[in-house]
């Protein structure tokens, strides 16, 4: 159950906490996983150096998986580029900041969209997954970053409601092509926080513990398989209940 045998998997930013578990979990289930990162050894087996704010980067990447595997089976737009300043509150927010961030997020994610949709389209097969977050679809809860140093990046929110959306467009596009496009959407994921944030989180969320980095892979996972078929256009949720709330 959920083989991803003979199947060929691009991972952005397949290096970082949550990319390489996917690369790892993928890897297991039969695929041939590429971890597409702007820090990639290239020297490394699997590893392909992608700049997902770069056209050509894309271009170059996308190449480079056709010339040896033939096809790309299935796409993961996991990368998380962002600008020095990520994380300074709304009101200290420089606009050209601000714009600098959605240029590179939102609009990196809908460069490979385009590249890659179009070529799966030719096979006419193939699933792409666009990594969202809880903080797209339900506004922030500031209460738990009481004690810390900590908030929540105000163009994060905008970037990742834009991809929910930019999601089901895609797959209303794409679907008589027989190509399928989902987000997945976590919560908090456990990354040696602040102690206090933690705690903060774990007493409002009602699972009662943040996220972990194979709770997210086991999603994307199942989005790729031949299991998930006749899912498309949709936003699974993996956040222990936080958004139900």
């Amino acid at each position: 159950m959920f083989s991803l045998q003979e199947k060929v998997i691009v991972v952005t930013g397949g290096n970082g906490l949550l990319g390489s578990e996917m690369v790892r979990r993928m890897q297991a289930a039969g695929a041939t996983v590429l971890s597409a990162d702007i820090q990639a050894d290239t020297h490394q087996e699997g590893q392909i150096r992608l700049d997902i704010t770069d056209e050509n980067s894309v271009n170059d990447a996308i190449s480079q998986v056709l010339s040896k595997y033939g096809k790309i089976d299935g796409w993961v737009n996991n990368a998380y580029p962002r600008t020095a300043d990520w994380g300074a509150k709304f009101e200290q927010i420089k606009f050209e900041s601000w714009r600098k961030n959605v240029d590179m997020h939102l609009n990196g994610y809908f460069l490979c969209c385009q590249r890659v949709l179009e070529q799966m389209k030719q096979a006419g097969k193939g699933s792409l997954v666009n990594m969202a977050s809880i903080y797209g679809i339900v506004g922030p809860d500031f209460l738990i970053y009481e004690g810390t140093e900590m908030t929540t990046p105000a163009a994060y929110a905008a970037i990742k409601g834009g991809l929910v959306n930019l999601t089901r467009y895609l797959a209303s596009y794409y679907g008589p092509s027989h190509l399928r496009v989902n987000t997945v959407s976590p919560g908090g994921i456990f990354d040696n926080q602040n102690p206090d944030f933690v705690a903060n989180y774990e007493r409002k969320v009602p699972l009662k513990k943040m996220g972990t980095p194979p709770d997210i892979a086991a999603a994307v996972h199942f989005l790729m398989s031949d299991e998930a078929g006749y899912i498309t256009g949709h936003n699974l949720v993996v956040d222990g209940g936080w958004s139900a709330i």
